[in-house]
């Protein structure tokens, strides 16, 4: 095996492992244990973060993959280069919007959820929640295919 096929499993790995951990156990964890409202400023400030972890981590794949350009270059290039824009997505246009409605939203525990701010927010989030899912499943297919 190749350093450039480790060194992309292994950024893929981190990147799948980061979504998650952060997914299904810390985001979880953190509104069961906390005031919704707490556990909502905790992931937002955990976020940005978040996001530059899977930029950092599909911007090494990228390099790895057109390093190595594999068996299952093209299919793995074209999930790679999803993952990138559904990660780019989130990080560039969801989550700055969503922090803004969350400005615009005195406390997720008493305001309405009809809210326009909330109902706005609610679509956002689960526009973000498919992509970061979509993210998850692509790192899983790539790390079964490698």
């Amino acid at each position: 095996m190749s350093l450039s096929t480790i060194l992309f499993r292994l950024a893929i790995s981190f990147w799948v492992g980061g979504v998650a951990l952060f997914t299904f156990v810390l985001t979880p964890t953190l509104f069961k244990t906390q005031p919704r409202d707490v556990a909502a400023r905790i992931v937002g400030v955990l976020f940005p973060g978040y996001f530059r972890w899977g930029f950092a981590c599909g911007a090494v794949a990228l390099v790895f993959l057109l390093l190595q350009r594999g068996p299952h270059f093209t299919v793995s290039l074209s999930i790679l280069i999803l993952m990138l824009i559904a990660t780019a997505f989130q990080g560039l246009f969801i989550e700055p919007r969503a922090s803004a409605l969350k400005k615009e939203i005195p406390s997720f525990e008493t305001t309405s959820k009809d809210h326009p701010a909330r109902r706005q927010f609610s679509k956002l989030h689960a526009v973000s929640a498919v992509c970061n899912l979509g993210v998850f499943a692509g790192g899983v297919v790539l790390i079964i295919l490698y």
